[in-house]
């Protein structure tokens, strides 16, 4: 079995502001390093070997604040991995972005299940290339939603935390969903 932790990135000023980040490269706040920081001493129960990132500065820093914890070096940033593209909306609150646009159809904005596909594309990649291993995949929330959304077969996962911990794993029988933000779900096969 491949083992991952989804690590959602910490906290940016955007985030503390309630915009729109998407595909957007917003550093971490200090606020953010500290969580960063938090998800380490989290992981730090379990043995890893790998440590992977989206290439966004929100999530490569986090993994390497992360990595500098547990020892491990970031060995790679994989494109798949950036936050779903909100379009015209990226920067604007969430307020602002209904006003604009209260069927939540942003100009430009990226499918969901497009999101999913190419997240677990990633993390099929990751099994494949380190097979009965534990990876550490630090992302962003909505791509970790909507891979968990796929694999529970659901529109209704909760908000993912800055810098929170969810766990799944894949063997030859399929993935199977273990933990979201840190909160053990019952065991389901999917």
């Amino acid at each position: 079995m491949t083992y991952f932790a989804l690590v959602r990135h910490g906290e940016t000023d955007w985030n503390r502001h309630g915009r729109l980040q998407g595909s957007s490269d917003v550093p971490l706040n200090d606020t953010g390093r500290a969580q960063a920081r938090e998800a380490a001493h989290r992981l730090a129960a379990s043995d890893w070997d790998v440590l992977v990132s989206s290439p966004l500065s929100r999530a490569s820093e986090t993994a390497d604040l992360i990595g500098a914890e547990l020892g491990l070096t970031r060995s790679a940033s994989y494109p798949d991995l950036r936050e779903r593209h909100y379009g015209e909306a990226e920067g604007l609150t969430d307020y602002e972005a209904y006003y604009e646009w209260p069927h939540g159809l942003y100009p430009g904005l990226e499918p969901r299940i497009e999101v999913a596909r190419r997240g677990l594309r990633t993390l099929s990649e990751l099994h494949t290339e380190h097979p009965d291993s534990a990876v550490i995949v630090v992302a962003h929330g909505g791509v970790i939603r909507a891979i968990l959304d796929v694999l529970l077969q659901t529109r209704r996962s909760p908000r993912i935390l800055n810098a929170g911990v969810s766990t799944v794993g894949v063997d030859d029988d399929g993935w199977q969903v273990r933990s979201i933000n840190g909160i053990d779900i019952p065991s389901m096969d999917i």
